[in-house]
């Protein structure tokens, strides 16, 4: 499945209709632009999908934000998770094992190596599943296929 598909199928329920990928990072974001032409930031980590700009304008005064391209080069982390699995094959983006709107910390002791479209896939379940619920509330995690 593509990468497009992927987005509507596991994010769709947002509002989001993906036209294009404009951008990604080694931890799996993705900048995507949608067919009217607001961009959207999905964060698997996180577990969101939000506009982030409305237009390409807003996109080019975001892109030249020094905290925004702190956040999302994630340097330092993407540094360690280099040095402890090494380079990324294609296909693969490093990832929070617990993500941290579950509570995972952004240690190397909670990140791997995944396919890119598992973290979409997975976040966009997760997300669906959390989003009605309070900050703070307790869940019960089951895995299933």
């Amino acid at each position: 499945m593509n990468i497009i598909q992927e987005i509507k199928e596991s994010w769709g329920w947002v509002g989001i209709d993906p036209v294009e990928v404009v951008g990604e990072n080694d931890f799996g974001n993705l900048m995507i632009k949608d067919s009217a032409g607001s961009y959207w930031r999905l964060c698997p980590e996180d577990v969101y999908c939000e506009i982030v700009a409305t237009n390409r304008e807003e996109l080019d005064s975001l892109s030249a934000d020094q905290e925004f391209l702190e956040d999302w080069y994630m340097k330092a982390l993407i540094d360690h998770a280099s040095e402890q699995f090494g380079a990324l094959t294609v296909g693969q983006k490093y990832c929070l094992v617990t993500p941290g709107a579950l509570g995972g910390e952004y240690a190397i002791s909670n990140i791997n190596t995944a396919p890119l479209h598992e973290l979409i896939r997975f976040s966009g379940r997760v997300a669906k599943q959390i989003k009605d619920l309070p900050d703070g509330a307790q869940i019960e995690l089951r895995v299933t296929d």
